[in-house]
């Protein structure tokens, strides 16, 4: 028997007449930034360069065709110095009408960087978006998922209408930036299951087992998870990097399952800007997460406060 999926109780959502689930196809444009920030050495490596700037110079493009044919919107998220190293491509990007969220400035590493660092990157990465596409995005994924807890004020002092890092949920929901603060963002979560470095990422010395999943295997995974969320009502969101499943057979097996998701009944195959402002208009719950503060490890114990919803907030 088929039985449908169980729904994300804690975050519930009602979609858009006539739709019963969201779905969107987002890709994380990172070039080379990725691999730079990581180690800034590796520019020293031609091969690895050529690995991670077949992105822009090849996938986009084959991507932005086949995003086209199937007559669907997707969201981009760009770093800041791609945008500058490529910036004939992200024009094309938004020239075919999609979404430009922002991804850093070089993708850098997120973990315990304090908040005027964090705002640099972020001034930085608005700066190069609004002068290569003239565009302010709505919409932001720290690099690697990391937020800190003071990223949602940051954002909040930007006007970014959501966030898309976290993975605490299927379903979006509105959050407070801060314990004291009025002010609340969307959260569009994320899965690592709906990524594809899990699946497909490999370069020796750098990331990866050496494992390379068959594309027939992750349309498989990646569909069987488009049917849950479909079942459940909740939203089904893909994280694809171009220089990986923009390649030949990845990309084949991407567009198949942007098919099966268009064919699900009631399913709204959209940007995650759209999303996120349906979100803000129909939730009105705000949402806090749950922190745990540890002063001394080991032998001091530990502080939790419990995450919390506060009901009847205003759009």
């Amino acid at each position: 028997m088929n039985q449908p999926a169980i729904a994300d109780l804690l975050h519930p959502i009602t979609w858009p007449e006539g739709y019963k689930a969201a779905a969107s196809f987002t890709f994380d444009v990172d070039a080379e930034s990725c691999t730079i920030a990581h180690d800034p050495t590796s520019t020293r490596r031609m091969s690895l360069m050529t690995h991670q700037s077949y992105g822009p110079k090849v996938a986009v493009p084959r991507l932005l065709k086949i995003l086209e044919r199937q007559d669907i919107r997707a969201t981009f998220f760009i770093p800041g110095f791609t945008a500058e190293s490529y910036p004939d491509i992200v024009r094309q990007i938004v020239d075919g009408g999609h979404e430009v969220g922002h991804h850093g400035y070089l993708h850098e590493p997120m973990q315990g960087i304090d908040a005027a660092t964090e705002a640099s990157y972020l001034d930085r990465g608005l700066e190069a978006l609004a002068k290569v596409a003239g565009v302010r995005p709505v919409g932001y994924r720290a690099p690697w998922w990391e937020l800190n807890w003071h990223s949602p004020g940051l954002l909040a002092d930007r006007g970014f209408l959501y966030d898309s890092s976290l993975l605490d949920g299927d379903a979006p929901y509105r959050f407070a930036v801060a314990a004291d603060d009025p002010r609340d963002i969307v959260e569009i979560p994320v899965d690592w299951t709906l990524d594809d470095w899990e699946q497909y990422a490999f370069y020796p010395g750098v990331t990866g087992s050496g494992v390379i999943e068959s594309p027939a295997k992750v349309l498989e995974m990646w569909s069987l998870e488009a049917e849950a969320h479909h079942s459940q009502g909740s939203c089904f969101v893909l994280t694809n990097h171009p220089f990986i499943s923009g390649r030949p057979s990845k990309a084949v097996a991407l567009e198949r399952l942007i098919e099966r998701v268009k064919g699900m009944d009631g399913m709204w195959v959209t940007t995650m800007e759209d999303i996120a402002r349906h979100t803000k208009s129909a939730v009105t719950d705000i949402h806090t997460h749950a922190r745990i503060d540890v002063p001394v490890f080991p032998g001091a114990g530990a502080a939790f406060t419990p995450a919390a919803v506060r009901e009847g907030a205003l759009k």
